[in-house]
């Protein structure tokens, strides 16, 4: 874990090693400051027969004040350095953890939440960027100053100095025990992190669904209950933790008390002097701040291990799908082959989503899908871009298999029109340029007219320059599938997928866009998923999904006079005898 997070350090390495520097150069100008202080007062104030040494006390006095200004030159230094260090720290976390999610197959993703993910680049970099600096600061610092302190006082006095040593011992096994107790509480806060970022996470988005349904009570008591937890457990471990203030000021006014009433009678008896007490109760508070010190510490590093554990294995997680060593560059055509195709999620699943899988589509083919729901469409084309690999088998594009290729060649040469369509903020230019970013204006335009959207597109205001809302909220549902089409068809792909991509348009509209497809580009191989039988009845050939097998594979005719479930399936959309699943 401690390697992972370590390579994240590039670029603040020299803030990393500055930091603790300058809290050193500090500690010692603090701790020659209480010897300048006994100096003072035992040969200064008292010296002289008692009568005192005026030019002794401006030279120590003068001493002391360019101590104090290196000590507080290092101070802010430090500071400064440390908070580079950390803030850079966690910008490269935050930076790495993000890259490597790019990376992640669907299945890798599915090992963590979004709102996971969303707490993990979040609070618990914040929770890390918090301990870094005060490792840097605090934990260098503070031991550093309790052992010089520890010195000087055995130097100046053994036999009161060992009342530190007693109090140091007792009270690091008392703050070990709270910050071992604490580490439980906040090892599980941040998985209930979790669920509160989920809570706000679904209903933000989907807020318009809550308000449709009148749920917001129950969206609020859900809020409430996942925030009670996060406050419960909270409380639990700060409950141990404030009981650490107590103690130190116990320790610390215990500690001056025993250090004036023994060092009293050692001036009595002339075996210590009042300049040396001084400087004993001077390093009395410093001891005793740098144990404090070291707990606020140890408090907040406890809280980073879980965050840290939870970015490394972000951080450490391995995308499922891999390039090979010597990948193909380039698709020679959209023919596609599946061979014997066997495919589950997960290792471990004892039954296949896809069995059994046979197909052979030439390219420039139209290749229509249709089937009940759960009968395992997506999961088939999520092979053909490699989404997911095969279990057993093979997907052939180009007549190689697709692990043969560099995944980003494959992909760009695969577009697919997802189920769920998404579109960012930003203009209508900027949302059709993710398919490509050096497109023109009038390839965009094209594009557009293929996918039947530049006629509600040229009645915007704004035309192609309409902000489009973060979501496509301000767009209807029809218009956002237009639109991702177009986007999709501006990659010029080789293999155009549309995962049930018309089902929010009207049948007119959408024998139109197949009318564009079949006449401006017959070369590239088209696969349409639709719940609608009118959506592929004109497609070279369909495929008829059941369980996740192939029931048939033939044309429109074909099917009609062989497939019973296509057939019940014309039947029940024709002629409004029944529900599509049934």
């Amino acid at each position: 874990m401690l390697k992972t997070l370590g390579k994240h350090l590039y670029g603040f390495r020299r803030d990393s090693v500055l930091t603790p520097v300058f809290m050193i150069l500090e500690v010692i100008m603090e701790m020659v400051i209480p010897l300048m202080m006994a100096s003072i007062i035992d040969n200064g104030v008292n010296g002289n027969g008692g009568t005192g040494d005026m030019n002794f006390i401006l030279r120590m006095g003068i001493l002391m004040i360019v101590a104090a200004g290196f000590g507080l030159f290092a101070g802010i230094m430090g500071g400064k350095y440390g908070a580079r260090a950390s803030a850079g720290f966690a910008r490269n976390l935050r930076r790495g953890m993000f890259e490597n999610i790019q990376t992640f197959s669907f299945s890798n993703i599915d090992k963590f939440s979004t709102a996971g993910l969303v707490t993990r680049m979040t609070t618990d970099v914040t929770n890390i960027q918090n301990a870094y600096q005060m490792i840097l600061r605090m934990c260098i610092r503070a031991p550093f100053s309790l052992i010089i302190a520890m010195i000087m006082s055995f130097t100046i006095s053994p036999r009161l100095a060992s009342i530190y040593l007693v109090v140091v011992i007792l009270l690091g096994g008392v703050l070990g025990f709270m910050v071992r107790l604490a580490m439980n509480y906040f090892n599980q806060v941040f998985k209930k992190y979790d669920d509160l970022n989920e809570s706000v996470q679904e209903n933000v988005s989907a807020i318009r669904v809550v308000k449709a349904f009148v749920r917001e009570d129950y969206e609020k008591k859900r809020f409430g209950k996942a925030s009670e937890n996060v406050y419960k457990m909270f409380v639990r471990a700060e409950n141990i933790v404030v009981l650490n203030m107590p103690i130190m000021q116990f320790s610390v006014y215990t500690c001056i008390l025993l250090i004036s009433w023994f060092g009293a009678k050692m001036i009595v008896s002339d075996t210590l002097t009042t300049g040396n007490l001084m400087s004993l109760l001077a390093y009395c508070m410093n001891i005793l701040m740098s144990l404090m010190m070291l707990s606020m510490a140890f408090v907040m590093i406890s809280m980073s291990v879980a965050s840290a554990e939870r970015i490394a294995e972000v951080l450490e997680e391995k995308s499922d799908l891999t390039n090979p060593e010597k990948p193909l560059m380039e698709v020679l055509d959209g023919s596609i082959t599946f061979e014997n195709v066997n495919f589950g999620y997960h290792k471990t699943a004892e039954e296949w989503v896809l069995s059994d899988i046979n197909l052979d589509i030439k390219s420039g083919e139209t290749i229509g899908i249709i089937g009940g729901t759960g009968s395992s469409k997506t999961s088939l084309v999520n092979l053909i871009s490699r989404i997911y690999d095969v279990s057993e088998g093979s997907v052939k594009v180009g007549g190689k298999d697709v692990r043969e290729y560099d995944m980003e060649v494959l992909r760009n040469q695969v577009a697919v029109v997802l189920q769920k369509n998404v579109l960012f903020s930003g203009t209508i230019l900027d949302n059709l340029r993710w398919g490509d970013e050096n497109a023109t204006r009038d390839e965009c335009i094209r594009a557009c007219k293929l996918a039947c959207a530049d006629e509600f597109i040229e009645s915007f205001p704004d035309g192609y320059d309409t902000y489009i809302e973060q979501g496509g909220t301000n767009v209807s549902g029809g218009q956002k599938q237009r639109l991702c089409i177009a986007r999709a068809l501006l990659k010029k792909p080789k293999i155009l997928i549309l995962d049930d991509s018309t089902s929010a348009v009207d049948t007119a509209t959408d024998a139109r866009i197949r009318k564009a497809f079949r006449e401006e580009i017959p070369g590239t191989t088209k696969i349409i998923i639709a719940q609608r039988i009118s959506s592929v009845q004109d497609a070279d050939r369909i495929v008829v999904m059941e369980n996740g097998g192939i029931d048939g594979f033939g044309t429109h005719e074909e099917l009609l006079a062989e497939n019973e479930i296509y057939r019940d399936i014309y039947e029940s959309q024709t002629k409004g005898s029944g529900d599509f699943d049934e």
